[in-house]
């Protein structure tokens, strides 16, 4: 019955084969993680354990059907009563059984994302308040933010703490929309996803009859990802495992050193701190690695030993040294995407390998164009994995359709697209008359608005829309595409409406309109055209024409052999014979968001192993000297990680070895530690506070120069936000950090030109 257990290392065996008390398993990259989770209940199973008594806790679904199938092959058809699936679902089923125990219906509706939002928007709305100020995404996020640390309205109302960072966000009102939320959600019999954690925690607390019940239901607990978890959910499994203080049957799976999503909630502190809350606890650590080459094994290992804070293990692996890793100094991010694109021509010819065994990682989604259009260029099928292909995002359509209505007003779908958004009170009745008249008199949908729009009920704002395209179409006799794509941009307040969303969602969008303007920008600075030599139009209606050649799709591809392109949070869990690393850069990899604190940087340090822990046999790491952000040309240094890795498990390509060697001596990086995330160089002109005089912060716009006086002179790259909320992004050329994120009202800033 347990021949099974014959494939498992000594180490797995014993993580396997003990089942008494608290477990906790570090599971390395490619160490055979899933299959000790599996074979452990398969185990569980073989000793007598009943099926139902066994709670199996995982993030997605399908990860909690590849279980079932793989335990299944193992120890038949008893797996399909395990209790294994997310925290979500598996809880939701509980509260359909015992919900009237805390005041709901046992049919209670559950909200989605959407009906949160709508239900919020709807408070907002209703209550008058500011829209940009209370953002109905931001809220959301922050409602559940609050849940998951247990924070309900009367405890967020009470935290002292949390109030006074709503006031300094100038959010004050904030616990009373949360409130109010919740009310709303109790008296429609509605849970959102966040309350299947929480009711079900508060269930388990106020209840301790039903919290003994499900003590004895569930005698074995077992968690994948542990290192994922939040502050409740840990909570959770605390009430289910421990009794009078003691710990019973409970196994958590995971890697400190591959926590990568605090931005979800996930806090390491649960992994690291697990101990301290379950004596007796027995920990294995599975340190071989069956996946990379050691020459990645030793890379990574010698990475992630620049954080404090871990559980230490030293990874191994019995395969071949293999290739070096390779770095390519690009001089900008065109020249990273053609290089990049080379070396999978390469790879393809010379080692033959597939197109699904590669794959191009980045940090942020918006880092995707370069190589999507490369890849197009030599017809190399791909596919975008957590994300839509660039030219598909919403964002990216909406701008390009404000710029094809410009070139050309008789592209209906375009002139659609954009009439209404950011809304401007033309509904789709009005639109629907439109169209019947262009339909009826055989003319464009813009002359139809033209001639009748004024006489409708929206004919104020069609009036204010005509005048403002006119305007677009006229400067484009002066501008070239990256002036008037910006220009396009800012007046119809498209990147207002982005700008102004500060989630991480928002975050991406905005960038993601960025990186589309740079891209333009791109285009307007290059005298020729990159395959043919010959002198470029820069007019916006040739960048048009190139774009739309790009974005259409090939016919024919095969679907089943496709590089992929995906952010590094998104490679989590999967594996590739050859990873090409990109953008590692100072403010890119690690990003600029994280500068604030170690534990930040930690992150990102975190989030680098795991994406190089992603190849078995080929991994190149890339960054460009400069790149278009904001608009204009930004000369990067290369990212700190590059200079943590041994030289000794790099290819010496063009110097770099010796640059990197350069860059990690104990000179420039004192005890070999990362380096600070702030540091203002000593080359930083001194300013006379005599003569430094403040200008008004209304007054600060994109494109002025401003003295700080502990940053020194600096070039405003955007100013985003409205009237009390203005937050400039301004690039200070004298520090090692220099693009900072401002708000104008606390900045003292003095405008120079």
């Amino acid at each position: 019955m347990t021949d099974f257990l014959k494939g498992l290392n000594p180490v797995q065996h014993q993580a396997v084969t003990t089942i008494a008390g608290p477990v906790l398993v570090i599971a390395g990259p490619g160490s055979g993680k899933t299959r000790v989770l599996t074979f452990r209940i398969a185990y569980l199973l073989s000793q007598g354990v009943k099926p139902s008594s066994i709670l199996a806790l995982t993030f997605t679904n399908k990860a909690a059907r590849e279980m079932k199938e793989r335990i299944g092959h193992v120890a038949g058809s008893n797996a399909s009563r395990v209790w294994a699936g997310t925290f979500h679902s598996l809880f939701s089923r509980i509260l359909r059984i015992e919900a009237e125990e805390i005041g709901y219906p046992a049919d209670f509706t559950i909200y989605d994302t959407e009906d949160s939002k709508s239900l919020i928007g709807s408070i907002i709305k209703e209550w008058n308040m500011d829209k940009e100020a209370y953002p109905t995404n931001g809220i959301r996020n922050r409602i559940s933010s609050a849940k998951s640390n247990l924070l309900t309205p009367k405890a967020y109302e009470m935290n002292a703490e949390q109030m006074a960072n709503d006031a300094a966000s100038r959010i004050p009102q904030f616990y009373k929309i949360y409130t109010e939320y919740v009310a709303r959600c109790r008296k429609a019999g509605a849970m959102d996803f966040d309350d299947l954690l929480l009711q079900f925690f508060r269930l388990l607390q106020e209840k301790p009859e039903i919290a003994k019940k499900y003590r004895e239901r569930f005698q074995y607990v077992m968690v994948d990802e542990f290192q994922d978890t939040n502050f409740l959910q840990y909570g959770i499994l605390k009430k289910l495992t421990l009794y009078n203080g003691s710990p019973r049957n409970i196994c958590a799976v995971g890697d400190d050193a591959q926590s990568i999503y605090a931005f979800r909630g996930a806090t390491i502190d649960n992994i690291l701190d697990f101990e301290k809350d379950f004596a007796g606890l027995q920990t294995f650590k599975l340190e071989q690695n069956y996946r990379s080459t050691k020459h990645i094994v030793e890379a990574a290992n010698k990475v992630i030993g620049y954080n404090k804070r871990q559980i230490r293990k030293t990874i191994w692996t019995d395969q071949d040294e293999g290739q070096k890793i390779k770095i390519i100094k690009a001089i900008n991010d065109t020249e990273e995407g053609r290089r990049v694109i080379d070396a999978i021509m390469e790879l393809k010819t010379r080692d033959h390998l597939p197109n699904h065994e590669m794959a191009i990682l980045y940090r942020t989604n918006a880092q995707s164009r370069i190589f999507e259009e490369h890849l197009r260029r030599h017809n190399i099928p791909y596919k975008i994995f957590g994300g839509q292909s660039f030219y598909q995002r919403k964002e990216v359509k909406d701008l390009i359709a404000y710029l094809r209505t410009v070139v050309n007003y008789r592209d209906e779908e375009a002139l659609k697209r954009v009439i209404n958004f950011p809304k401007r009170g033309i509904g789709n009745s009005t639109m629907s008359q439109m169209a019947e008249l262009a339909a009826a008199e055989s003319i464009t949908l813009w002359d139809a608005l033209v001639k009748a729009g004024p006489l409708t009920r929206s004919g104020k704002s069609i009036v204010k829309f005509i005048e403002m395209m006119n305007g677009f179409r006229e400067k484009t006799e002066t501008l070239n595409a990256y002036d008037l794509a910006l220009w396009v941009a800012k007046e119809s307040r498209l990147y207002d409406e982005y700008a102004s969303d500060h989630t991480i969602e928002g975050i991406s969008r905005k960038e993601n309109i960025q990186a589309l303007l740079d891209g333009i920008q791109e285009f307007t600075e290059s005298d020729e055209e990159e395959y043919t030599g010959e002198v470029k139009d820069k007019s916006l209606a040739s960048y048009l024409q190139n774009i739309a050649l790009l974005t259409d799709a090939d016919e024919g591809v095969d679907e089943t052999d496709f590089v992929s392109l995906m952010s590094v949070h998104a490679a989590k869990g999967l594996e590739f014979l050859a990873i090409f690393l990109v953008g590692l850069e100072e403010q890119l990899f690690p990003s600029f968001m994280s500068m604030n604190s170690q534990d930040e940087i930690d992150e990102e340090r975190r989030l680098f192993y795991v994406a190089i822990t992603r190849a078995k046999a080929h991994l190149w790491l890339t960054f460009a000297q400069s790149r278009y952000r904001y608009g204009q040309m930004r000369y990067n240094e290369p990212s700190r990680f590059l200079e943590e890795i041994d030289t000794d498990n790099l290819e010496d390509t063009g110097g770099m070895v010796q640059e990197l060697e350069a860059a990690s001596t104990p000179k420039a990086r004192v005890g070999g530690a990362p380096r600070p995330s702030v540091q203002v160089a000593a080359s930083v002109r001194a300013i006379d506070p005599a003569t430094f005089r403040p200008s008004p912060s209304n007054e600060i716009e994109a494109g002025m120069k401003v003295l700080h006086m502990k940053f020194g002179e600096g070039e405003v790259m955007m100013v985003d936000g409205a009237r009390d909320n203005r937050v400039a992004t301004i690039f200070f050329k004298e520090i090692d950090n220099p693009e900072r994120r401002i708000m104008l009202k606390f900045a003292k800033l003095m405008i120079v030109e």
